[in-house]
């Protein structure tokens, strides 16, 4: 029996990389009448069969779960957006560090096209997350700057790349390891957002070991599976805040007397954070009313 991981899914058919191959597999019967999900990134047992394919029998236990896009045993995410075509989004990228959030894996925030963009003006708000605890690389795979920084985090790891079309994801992963040659595409000037150039979730192996993931660009983000007591603690600024306030059912929203909305007015926490969480919030609110 082989032992190895899922790096690519299509058409009911996994493909399993060990140490020395990559080997097509189906999945046994009994995990479809279990409507069992397996997903890119699983650790599977596998008998090989005829023809150098082989069926799964076996699938380990999960060390994690990325839900948007869906990834198991990913150790990093790299929440990469465009500092300038299309124009950058707060409110987006705090939507996405919520998706991280929620699935307990730890982002780093990479704000890529830097030749095109005031870098002034995107230093000021890296700082804004630097201060809250994220890492932040500013890159440009046009001048080559932060390719090396982010090439170092991601050896010996399972990172997902994960944010809005036309960021420059796999532009970024041909910049850092050229023999990936990923299908990059182009910005529409109607639109201002990238073309959908990757289709499907997929592990790419690193010469220097390790994978990453290249994922379909993902313009919109829902929270479907998050209580409003819970969002707080996906805003690693206002969890740390909350246990001042003087209401423990403090929702940071219309209460009295709350430390985090003070934060806000004294500029602890920042402005725009705060609105993103507020913005969340009420989607929350709206979503429970609907049922």
């Amino acid at each position: 029996m082989g032992q190895g991981t899922v790096i690519k899914a299509f058409s009911s058919y996994y493909y399993v990389q060990t140490d020395s191959k990559v080997t097509m597999c189906t999945l046994r019967g009994r995990f479809k009448k279990e409507r069992f999900s397996l997903f890119v990134g699983d650790v599977v047992e596998y008998v090989p069969g005829t023809a150098g394919k082989g069926v799964i029998e076996t699938i380990l236990p999960r060390k994690s779960l990325l839900k948007r896009p869906t990834v198991a045993n990913v150790n990093q995410v790299v929440v990469t957006f465009a500092a300038a075509r299309p124009d950058f989004s707060t409110i987006l990228l705090d939507r996405f560090l919520v998706l991280a959030e929620m699935s307990h894996l730890e982002p780093v925030i990479v704000i890529n096209k830097m030749d095109l963009a005031d870098r002034e003006k995107i230093e000021e708000i890296a700082d804004v997350y630097r201060k809250i605890g994220y890492q932040v690389i500013l890159v440009s795979t046009f001048t080559g700057i932060g390719i090396q920084e982010l090439a170092e985090l991601l050896h010996h790891r399972i990172t997902v790349f994960s944010g809005p079309s036309g960021a420059g994801k796999s532009s970024i992963l041909n910049a850092i390891e050229p023999g990936l040659s990923l299908v990059t595409g182009v910005i529409s000037d109607k639109i201002g957002r990238g073309k959908h150039t990757t289709r499907h979730a997929q592990l790419l192996p690193l010469a220097g070991g390790g994978f990453v993931v290249d994922t379909p660009g993902l313009g919109f983000t829902e929270f479907t599976d998050i209580e409003e007591m819970e969002l707080m603690h996906c805003f690693p600024e206002i969890s740390a805040m909350a246990s001042a306030c003087r209401f423990s059912s403090c929702l940071h929203y219309k209460e009295p007397q709350c430390a985090v909305k003070q934060a806000v007015l004294t500029g602890e926490i920042a402005e725009g954070r705060y609105g993103s969480y507020l913005a969340i919030l009420e989607e929350l609110k709206t979503n429970k009313k609907g049922f």
